[in-house]
Order: structure tokens, then C-alpha cells, then sequence
């Protein structure tokens, strides 16, 4: 056997002969950078006569690559498991160390912000936005305070607003226009324009419910259904009406008979002319019961114009046919009434304006329903005393001869 001695000689000899590690590592790296082109050729040879020792050693890489890639995997997530717990279970710590490196790198902090802020500028936007949504009272109380600690920065950033001449001019422009539209309202007698002031938060909501009603992609045929049911609702009561009163004011009557509450016969008719138009169209799914009460609103309005309509156009061809038929009687008593007048010393009125109002006043007593709206009345007034100017033309200029004749003698 070697003897130990030169057992342990041997190794010391080696690293005498041989330099350094890093200076083998140099000198290779210097070989390699020298003959690259030679080293890929020669790598070529030795894969293409051992391609299955090279695939082999190609296996055994990866499969130590992939080992020490889970390895290291596994080591973070220890890693930040371990830094998760600690930073639960030491919060005020850590917040202490947050606002420690804050205090001491308010340089790099900054530089951070606007680097994340340009960005994500609309992320970061529409987030303080929320935020300032959420609580309108706070953010109010924040901007007055603000406006209470920096007064002076507010003074300066209108004094720079206003060194624009264009926008100078043009507040003086609205202020002078919004003056001159007070004094004019206040000498017609008219209140002042009413503006409501809306908060940012309150414009954010309205824009974000407009847009989602306009992009509802239901929403056209939402309003065709509106439309077809309001206008088919309108047309049933203005074809069916008197039925339809008929038969609410009978099972009003038969309730009260067995004993139930009343309900009012206008609630009847328009319950049942809604189910009625509502079996006849193809869809009404997407109709809410707003839908229906607007509906029913409108056709109740337009009811009620179609039936002042027929009430006015009734009531002036009753005033004209009326004061046809006794155009002698009506003129003699204007006649009479114009001389009285002349004898109190009052004016004399034109003679078709006095057989208009005495028609008039025959009718209105006479009829049932003469609660006639006073627009309407006067309305109607007019309408009939040109029908009667027209009629009486030729003997009107009669009538003002034998006035004449007779004032004169």
C-alpha cells in the first residue's frame, strides 16, 4: 500500500502544477470566445455518432432543471407563505415598517406613483372616483377643508385661469348674458331661470344610467311593446269606452250586492281594458308594471281630450244651430239691448257678439252637463260670432240704417 504520506503529497503536487480555478475558468471562456464556429462543429459530430448517449444527457438536463426549478418554486412559496403569516399576525409592525420606508423614500414613492399613475391613469381615475361616490358627505367635508387650509393656492390658481385672455372673455361674456336674461324675466314678470347645481357624483350616476339604458340591448323592443300597448290601449277606450263603463258600473253594482268593498268604476274600466289589450298583442314580457301605469296614464289623457274636443265641437254647433233658429228673436233682443245701452250713455256692441252671448246663455242653461271650462267657453264665443257675422252680413248693414234713421230723426 501507498504510504499516507504520499498519498496526501499527491494532491498538493496537482495544485502546484495546475493554476488557479478562476484562472482555468478565464482561460476557457477566452478558448470558447476564440472558437465558437469549431466548438459547434465538433459538438455536431459527437451528437450526430452518439445521438442516443446526447438525448439521454439532454433528459438528464432537463430533468435538473425542472427539479431545481421546483425546488426554488417551493423555497418562495415557503417564502411567502411564511412573510404572510407574519405580516397577519404583526400588523401593527408592519405598518409601522410601511410608513417607516415611506418617511425615508418619499423620492422613490413618489417616482413610483406617477410611474403606476402614467400607466394606469384610467384605472386610477375611475378608482378615486368610487371612492368619492361612495361617500359624497366625506368628500364634500375634504374639499372644504382643503378650500380652508389652502386659500391662497386657490387665489392663484384663479389668477392663472384668468390670464388667459380667451377665457376671461368668455366668463365675461355668460356673466353679462346671464344678467341680461334676469333683467329681461324680471320685466316680463317671470321668476328667475332655475338651475339645479349637480355634484360630480350625481353627473357620474346619470351618465351610468343613461348608458346602461341606451345599451340595453333589449331595450327597442322593450319600447315597441310600450308603444303598441299604450296606442292599443288608447284606441280600445276611445272605440269601447261607453261598453266599457257599462260593465265596470255593473260589477261595481254586483260587489256592493254580495257585500264587498267598493272600488271606484274608473279603476275597473281600465283594469279590464289593460287585460283585454294584453291578451290581443303577441308580447308584452318585457313590460313592467310602471309600463302599464304610464299606459294607462296617457290614454287617460288623451280620453279626456278627445272628449273636451267632442264637448267644445257639440257645443258650438249647438250655439250656431240655435242662433240660426232664432236669428229674428236674438236680433231684436240685441236691438233692444243696444238701445238701452245708449240710453244708460254705454256704447253700443256689435249685434252678432249680442245674439253670440244671449245663444250662448240659452244653451249653457238648457243643457245637462254646463259646467263648460271658461277657455273653452270663450273659445267657442268666437268661433260662433263668426259663424253669425257670416250669416247676418247683409242684414246687419240693414239693421245699421234703420239705426241710423232713427238716431238721426
Amino acid at each position: 500500500m501507498n504510504d499516507p504520506s504520499e498519498e496526501g503529497a499527491a494532491p498538493r503536487k496537482e495544485l502546484a502544477e495546475h493554476p488557479s480555478g478562476d484562472n482555468e475558468a478565464e482561460k476557457r471562456r477566452q478558448y470558447v470566445a476564440a472558437n465558437r464556429d469549431r466548438i459547434r462543429e465538433l459538438n455536431r459530430l459527437w451528437r450526430s455518432e452518439h445521438l442516443d448517449r446526447a438525448r439521454e444527457l439532454n433528459r438528464d438536463s432537463m430533468r435538473r432543471a425542472a427539479a431545481r426549478r421546483h425546488r426554488e418554486a417551493e423555497v418562495r412559496a415557503r417564502g411567502r407563505e411564511r412573510a404572510k403569516r407574519w405580516r397577519v399576525e404583526h400588523p401593527e409592525r408592519r405598518r409601522e415598517y410601511q410608513q417607516r420606508w415611506a418617511a425615508e423614500n418619499r423620492e422613490k414613492v413618489r417616482e413610483y406613483y406617477n410611474r403606476y399613475y402614467e400607466a394606469h391613469r384610467d384605472e386610477v381615475n375611475a378608482r378615486a372616483a368610487a371612492k368619492r361616490d361612495a361617500d359624497p358627505e366625506r368628500t364634500k367635508q375634504i374639499t372644504r377643508q382643503w378650500a380652508e387650509r389652502n386659500k391662497e393656492r386657490r387665489a392663484e390658481l384663479q389668477r392663472n385661469r384668468r390670464s388667459d385672455t380667451e377665457i376671461y372673455q368668455s366668463e365675461l361674456e355668460a356673466n353679462a348674458a346671464a344678467r341680461r336674461l334676469k333683467r329681461s324675466l324680471s320685466r316680463a314678470g317671470l321668476p328667475p331661470k332655475l338651475l339645479h347645481a349637480t355634484t360630480a357624483a350625481e353627473r357620474r350616476a346619470n351618465e351610468r344610467e343613461a348608458d346602461s339604458y341606451f345599451t340595453d340591448p333589449s331595450r327597442p323592443e322593450h319600447l315597441r311593446q310600450f308603444t303598441v300597448f299604450a296606442e292599443s290601449l288608447t284606441e280600445h277606450m276611445l272605440k269601447n269606452g261607453a261598453r266599457m263603463h257599462e260593465f265596470a258600473e255593473a260589477y261595481v253594482s254586483s260587489r256592493a250586492r254580495t257585500g264587498l268593498p267598493s272600488v271606484p268604476v274608473e279603476d275597473v274600466v281600465y283594469a279590464r281594458a289593460v287585460e283585454i289589450v294584453a291578451e290581443r298583442m303577441h308580447r308584452v314580457d318585457l313590460l313592467t308594471g310602471r309600463d302599464v301605469a304610464a299606459a294607462v296614464r296617457s290614454t287617460k289623457a288623451e280620453v279626456a281630450r278627445v272628449a273636451r274636443q267632442m264637448h267644445f265641437d257639440n257645443l258650438v254647433k249647438t250655439v250656431v244651430a240655435h242662433a240660426q233658429r232664432n236669428g229674428v228673436r236674438l236680433g231684436v233682443d240685441a236691438e233692444m239691448e243696444n238701445r238701452a245701452r245708449a240710453r244708460r250713455g254705454n256704447p253700443s256692441l256689435p249685434i252678432e257678439a249680442l245674439i253670440t252671448q244671449f245663444a250662448m246663455h240659452e244653451v249653457i242653461e238648457r243643457s245637462v252637463k254646463n259646467s263648460v271650462p271658461v277657455e273653452d267657453a270663450r273659445t267657442a264665443a268666437r268661433i260662433v260670432r263668426l259663424h253669425i257675422a257670416v250669416s247676418l252680413g247683409p242684414r246687419r248693414i240693414v239693421v245699421d240704417d234703420q239705426d241710423r234713421r232713427l238716431s238721426l230723426g
